[in-house]
Order: C-alpha cells, then sequence, then structure tokens
C-alpha cells in the first residue's frame, strides 16, 4: 500500500444524471414550429404569438432573434447545418442570407422593438458567426466609438445604478459587435478593458465599482433616492454577465473574482431573485456563467461553489422536465419564445461543462459563448 491507495475506502458512485433529452426534443420540435422557409424563423408561438397580434401581426412574422437563434440553438444541441451536406450547406447559405438582408445598409444596424439596436446587432452578428460569416455592412453607427475618449465616455454615461442590465446590453453589445465584424482594432480593445479593469467594484465583483448595491437591504433604502437609486444585486450580477463574456473571449482576468463569487452565493442562499431555477429565461445562465467562470480564475469557496452549482442543476432540470410532460399533457408548447429558450439551453449547456456527469444528452451541449462572444 501506498499514499495513493486504499484497503477500506470505497470510491463513492457518481451523482445520478438528469437525462434532459425530452427538453431537448422540445426545443428542436420548437424550431420546426417557428421556422417558415430555410433559416427563416418567427420568434413566438402559442400564447407568445397570439398576444403581438397573432400569424398576421409582428409574432408571427420573421424576426431577427427568431432567425438568430434558431442558429444558435442548433448549434448549441449539436445539429447545427454541415457544409459536407448538400441540403444543409444550402440551409447554411439561406440562415447567412436572412439574417444578412435584416441588417440597414446605411446604419450598420440590426433592430427589433424588444431590445436595444446594439443588442440585436451583436446578437445577430454573433449568430452569423456560427456560420463563419459576417455583417454584410460596415456597422457605420458605431464608428463614433473610435474617436479619441469616446469610448471611455460612452460607458461613463451607461446608467450603471438604476439599470445595470439593461445598459449592459450597450456596453457589452458595442464591443461583441465590433470584434466580430472586424472593426475592433487591438489598442480599442485594449481600452475597453482598461476601463472596466479600473471601474471594477471590490466589494462585489461586479461592474461598476460605486453603483452596486451589495444587499437587498440597500436596494430598498436607497429606492426612491433622487439621484442614487440602486437597482437589486441581482441586477448587478445580469449585468456583469455580458461584461464577463466578453472577458473570456479575450482570454482577460477579472479584477475580483473572489468578490464575484461570494455576491453569486449570497444571491442564491438569500433568494435574492426568487424565480431563478423556475423560470425559461436567461437569468439562470448569467447566475451559472458568472460562478463557474469566476471559479476558474481562483479557488475561493470552491466547494460550496461546485455545492450550490449541483443543487441548483438538479432543481432547474427538475423544473424543466416538469414544464415539458405537462406541455404535452395540456396539448400546448413547452416554449413560446425562441429567445428565452436559448438562454435556457445556454445554462445547461454551462452546467453540463461544469459539472461532468450531472446532465444527460444525446449529443453534448455547446455554449456558443466558447466560440464568440454575446448572447
Amino acid at each position: 500500500m501506498n499514499a495513493f491507495t486504499s484497503t477500506n475506502e470505497q470510491p463513492k458512485p457518481p451523482p445520478a444524471a438528469r437525462d434532459m433529452q425530452s427538453v431537448v426534443d422540445a426545443a428542436l420540435a420548437t424550431l420546426v414550429a417557428a421556422r417558415f422557409a430555410p433559416g427563416r424563423y418567427a420568434r413566438w408561438l402559442g400564447n407568445a404569438r397570439e398576444q403581438r397580434g397573432g400569424s398576421g401581426g409582428e409574432g408571427g412574422a420573421v424576426n431577427p432573434y427568431g432567425c438568430a437563434d434558431a442558429a444558435n440553438i442548433l448549434y448549441t444541441l449539436g445539429h447545427f447545418p454541415r457544409t459536407s451536406d448538400a441540403d444543409e450547406a444550402r440551409e447554411r447559405d439561406a440562415a447567412v442570407r436572412a439574417l444578412q438582408e435584416m441588417q440597414n445598409a446605411d446604419s450598420g444596424l440590426f433592430c427589433e422593438a424588444t431590445h436595444h439596436t446594439y443588442h440585436v446587432t451583436a446578437h445577430c452578428a454573433a449568430a452569423l458567426e456560427l456560420f463563419d460569416a459576417r455583417p454584410r455592412h460596415p456597422l457605420r453607427t458605431l464608428g463614433f466609438l473610435d474617436a479619441p475618449d469616446a469610448l471611455e465616455n460612452f460607458l461613463e454615461q451607461l446608467d450603471w445604478k438604476k439599470s445595470p442590465w439593461n445598459s449592459s446590453h450597450q456596453g457589452a453589445g458595442i464591443f461583441a459587435a465590433r470584434v466580430i465584424a472586424g472593426e475592433a482594432t487591438p489598442g480599442w480593445q485594449e481600452r475597453y478593458f482598461a476601463w472596466l479593469w479600473r471601474e471594477a467594484d471590490e466589494v462585489s465583483g461586479f461592474w461598476r465599482r460605486g453603483a452596486v448595491a451589495t444587499s437587498a437591504a440597500e436596494a430598498e433604502e436607497r429606492r426612491g433616492a433622487a439621484g442614487d437609486e440602486r437597482a437589486p444585486l441581482f441586477h448587478s450580477l445580469a449585468g456583469s454577465f455580458h461584461y464577463l463574456f466578453n472577458h473570456e473571449h479575450a482570454r482577460r482576468p477579472l479584477r475580483f473574482p473572489s468578490a464575484m463569487i461570494d455576491s453569486c452565493l449570497r444571491i442564491r442562499a438569500q433568494n435574492q431573485h426568487p424565480t431563478l431555477g423556475a423560470a425559461v429565461s436567461f437569468a439562470e445562465v448569467d447566475w451559472v456563467y458568472c460562478l463557474t467562470r469566476a471559479s476558474r480564475q481562483c479557488a475561493h469557496r470552491f466547494a460550496e461553489a461546485q455545492a450550490a452549482l449541483r443543487e441548483f442543476a438538479a432543481e432547474y432540470c427538475d423544473f424543466l422536465l416538469m414544464l415539458v410532460r405537462d406541455a404535452r399533457t395540456q396539448g400546448r408548447p413547452p416554449f413560446e419564445d425562441l429567445h428565452t429558450l436559448f438562454g435556457m439551453l445556454c445554462a445547461l449547456a454551462e452546467l453540463q461543462t461544469a459539472l461532468p456527469g450531472t446532465i444527460r444528452t444525446a449529443r453534448p451541449l455547446h455554449l456558443v459563448l466558447d466560440r464568440r462572444p454575446f448572447i
């Protein structure tokens, strides 16, 4: 016997895996239902479509998020069309054309009613990247950011206190869109990350320093305070998620990863975002990704982080399995929005990688953020 063997201890069996193939199958069926033609998809189904004017209104129209997220979902689930197959190659070409045609030739931007144009632009550019393609026209409107101090001034004026979540769609979108389009010089990227390094918050680990409410109590205390109202801590997490995936793409270090881990664990332990793990949304991947990626950069509370992730994964998988079962029983679509469906699948993909053996699917899930920034 040596230091690496034991005659008494038996290896612990791996934790039981949740079989999530029924959720994958439901997601693929959702794409079929949303598809009009090769590469062309609606975003909404069911009640969500009816609330937006039905098949003859906005809800039943070809949509930038429908088209982009169809590509994102196929990539995530391991069903992305291949160039080696003639039919799939035609599908790829049609998808690229559908997305590129949505770009405004003058501004270079993409538009959709539910999100800021910088978010839509980054999201569509990111989907095109999956096909090794780019937007057809230069992102002319974003050219102002090349002027001296323009980038820093733009980041400075975002609403970091009251609206860090929505504002991050702009602050992260400008970087992702320009990088993917090949319009971000190395020097410009250095300026971007230098500003974020300076402005990282030491207490929460999030962005921006001096703007984050570190507890629900603080957010409540500041509610209505003229000029100093703060959003809930989870909103700063969700906003910081967008800057974090830009850091991950560029292989940049976090300034305060241990503080980010503390904040993630506190949010979960104190139930600061009550719908976390009980919705089909992006909130789940926001929380999971912040915790997993901060844990890659330091060993702070690693065992606690792993335990929190395992507990969350079990609860979230059970919620999704029940959602799909109930929808099948009731004869309704389990997922009515391709965009939020994609967000949910991102959370499963990150959990499957972070917790080997916990989530089982017929094909491994692939997080698009490991290929390029922005969701």
